[in-house]
């Protein structure tokens, strides 16, 4: 019985049950859209009219009155199904969890992020209609046990719930988790089932306390439907409790899954009990091998380069324009899958919190794969909670092909995490990486990979000794590059791009330094579009180009406007206008491209002029991250500041499989004083569009220097 759509709704100030019920909210859906909306929602949701320089906030520092949430739904239950087991589940809500049945206390539940399952049998109303009330607590009250849900760059956490909900019926034994786990080398698949007993346990003396069973199993191709293995065994449970099985089955003619080919099997689980079928349960997976080998990701037995960027939904909840959109399932196709395969992205980061369980089927359906992160920033948690909710974590998403990487914290450290319950956790899914933060090898025992964020631009991420920060430069190495390029393990840049603004061009709070510096006080929105697009450009390249790189994930896809960062749209984010950023990461995550190497001069100030007439020696840096090499012709062109081109070549290059080459370049300057474009264009053999790269110089002394700027168009997303 699915059991999303409009519930009751009600908060209250104490944990007393409200007299009255007078707003409605969907399900899922949290307590922002409640209609009538809720009495503070103006303190929740705030449109700044300016932004104000600000680094953190403290979760305790509020300015609402924290309140209890109720949802009540009424749902008839036919006297059929009295002789079965009814569970309700709740996969996703937060902030505490309590479950009511017909007034009947079944439960309270810190877990935020996985699913709230309660068995209800014994207090629901067979051939009647049952009242369901479901109260979630306020973040102000989260227990100090619960696993994570603190993150500085937030100021308000909204509760609720947040992803499906329904009530099953089931015989006495029921397929409540099933993680399938592809060995695509070997040609099978290891299917791991959590049972749970529904049987009561041992009420008299010398009753069994012990259930025999069948698992069957069955895989099929999702779309054929082909039966393409299938598997039985017989297995005993131990009553009223969960009960773990496990098989290996072999596979023939596997077709693996891949972002550019995400072909899906599914597997069909069941369960017979005393000669009848107690449940079935499908579960979608995917055949696909991800590994490290040395510094790099391999897919499938193939070197795999992640691009990408991040998404912080955990953030998003605080926009005054999410409304619904993170449950419109065609607006988070659009977001998720649409445009970022018009980018060349293959990977995402799911960033400072999960999401919804059918973004992973979107991920899984379309080809997408996701560095999936826990909401662990600061620290917050207890041991034995935290092992118990990252447990359930895995089996609970881990059959989704497009979850590649568990990240277990943001930006941290914990050894718990790092070097004791990673470990257990890789024994339960040994087919995937650990990312544990900024735990590296000095602090943690096996470490996969790491992900370092190499910020530039502001006065926080300055260089000793240095005087600028060499915008453009394929060769800068600070500190934070020198150690990526130390480490054995893959390293994965899954942050960087300290350039942010709102969607209407205003700088965020973490980023008012950054555009005073380099654009004034009074620049405008579009100066400062511009800007950010270029310097993502640049940065992406320099990133790209480093030989010690293993993926580039930019920061952010989306997030919250009016927040501490932004991300790449303009307006209503309903509308999913792209800003210049995108288009100017349609050339800079190109699969095959060559980048200009050579500092900007247009905004990075310190850099001197060129002598007219001189001659400019620079490398081109070629990029390939497919496993096969590629033939095309480079085109330059050099464009002074009323758009004529004052230079223009062109010739045939190779650029190697999986690798990066550098490409010696010389050009004579112009005579003429004047800010100009360097620009390559590169096109595959076959392929019709141009790839770009792009650079500014000044030529001459001149008291302020012109220069020509492309149009940029929405026609390529």
């Amino acid at each position: 019985m699915n059991l999303n759509g409009t519930w009751d709704f009600e908060q209250t100030v104490t944990a007393w049950a409200p007299a009255v019920f007078s707003r409605k909210i969907p399900v899922p859906g949290l307590v922002h859209l409640a209609t009538p909306r809720i009495e503070e929602y103006d303190k929740f949701f705030k449109r700044l009219q300016k932004v104000d320089a600000k680094k953190q906030h403290g979760v305790y520092n509020i300015d609402y009155t924290p309140r209890y949430s109720w949802y009540r739904k009424k749902v008839f239950v036919s006297k059929d199904l009295a002789s079965m087991e009814g569970v309700l589940s709740i996969k996703k809500s937060q902030y505490v969890t309590q479950v009511f049945v017909n007034g009947i206390d079944l439960g309270s539940f810190m877990e935020c992020y996985t699913p709230v399952e309660v068995a209800v049998s014994r207090a629901l109303k067979f051939g009647q209609e049952n009242e369901i009330i479901i109260k979630t607590g306020d973040r102000y009250w989260l227990p100090s046990a619960a696993a994570g849900s603190t993150d500085k760059e937030k100021e308000h956490y909204l509760p609720g719930i947040w992803d499906d909900v329904s009530l099953t019926f089931t015989n006495k034994l029921r397929v409540n988790r099933v993680l399938v786990l592809p060995d695509l080398d070997q040609k099978k698949a290891h299917v791991k089932v959590k049972l749970w007993n529904l049987n009561p346990a041992q009420i008299y003396f010398g009753e069994s306390t012990r259930d025999s069973l069948l698992l069957n199993i069955k895989i099929r191709e999702k779309k054929s439907n082909r039966l393409v293995a299938e598997f039985s065994q017989p297995h005993i449970s131990v009553r009223d409790r969960q009960n773990e099985l496990d098989a290996v089955i072999p596979m023939n003619d596997v077709h693996a899954w891949s972002p550019e080919d995400p072909f899906l099997y599914t597997a069909e689980i069941s369960v017979d009990y005393k000669g009848k079928t107690s449940d079935v349960l499908q579960k979608n997976f995917g055949m696909r091998d991800f590994e490290r080998k040395g510094k790099f990701f391999y897919l499938n037995g193939d070197k795999y380069y992640l691009r990408g960027s991040n998404i912080t939904l955990q953030r998003f909840f605080e926009d005054p324009d999410c409304r619904n959109l993170a449950w419109d399932r065609e607006w988070v196709k659009k977001m998720l899958i649409d445009i970022p395969k018009k980018l060349d992205w293959n990977a995402m980061r799911i960033c400072v919190g999960i999401v919804p369980d059918f973004w992973y089927d979107l991920a899984d359906e379309y080809g997408l794969l996701f560095q999936n992160e826990w909401f662990y920033w600061q620290n917050h948690g207890w041991n034995e909670q935290i092992r118990k909710e990252y447990t359930d974590w895995v089996w609970s998403d881990g059959s989704h092909p497009s979850i590649a990487i568990w990240d277990g914290i943001n930006e941290n450290w914990d050894d718990f995490i790092g070097n004791v319950l990673i470990p257990e956790l890789k024994k339960l899914d040994p087919t995937r990486i650990w990312d544990a933060g900024f735990m590296t090898a000095t602090s943690m025992h096996n470490d996969d990979m790491d992900e370092p964020h190499p910020y530039q631009g502001v006065s926080d991420f300055k260089e000793p000794g240095r005087l600028f920060y060499p915008l453009g430069d394929l060769d800068y190495k600070p500190g934070i590059v020198k150690d990526m390029e130390g480490s054995s393990a893959a390293q994965l840049v899954n942050e960087y791009g300290w350039i942010w603004l709102w969607r209407d061009g205003t700088p965020s709070k973490l980023t008012v330094e950054v555009y005073d510096k380099y654009l004034g006080k009074n620049a405008t929105a579009a100066e400062r579009w511009f800007l950010q697009a270029y310097w993502l450009q640049l940065e992406t390249e320099w990133l790209r180009s480093n030989r010690s790189v293993a993926g580039v994930l930019a920061f952010c896809h989306l997030t919250n406007n009016f927040g501490y960062t932004g991300d790449w749209f303009v307006g209503d984010i309903k509308d999913l206008r792209p800003a210049p950023a995108l288009f100017a990461f349609k050339d800079a995550f190109t699969v095959k491209n060559v980048f200009i190497n050579l500092t900007d001069e247009r905004y990075v100030s310190e850099m001197p002029a060129h002598k007219p007439g001189s001659q400019l020696n620079l490398t081109l840096t070629g990029v390939n991250d497919d496993n096969k090499s590629a033939r095309g012709t480079l085109e330059i062109v050099l464009i002074n500041s009323k758009g004529e081109h004052v230079l223009k070549e062109e010739r045939a290059i190779e650029l190697p499989a999986s690798d990066r080459i550098g490409m010696a370049y010389s050009l004579k300057l112009p005579d003429a004083a004047d800010g100009y474009l360097l620009q390559t264009f590169f096109a595959e053999e076959g392929a019709k569009e141009k790839k770009s790269s792009r650079r500014y110089i000044r030529v001459g002394d001149m008291k302020q220097y012109n220069y020509y700027t492309p149009k940029v168009t929405d026609d390529k997303l």
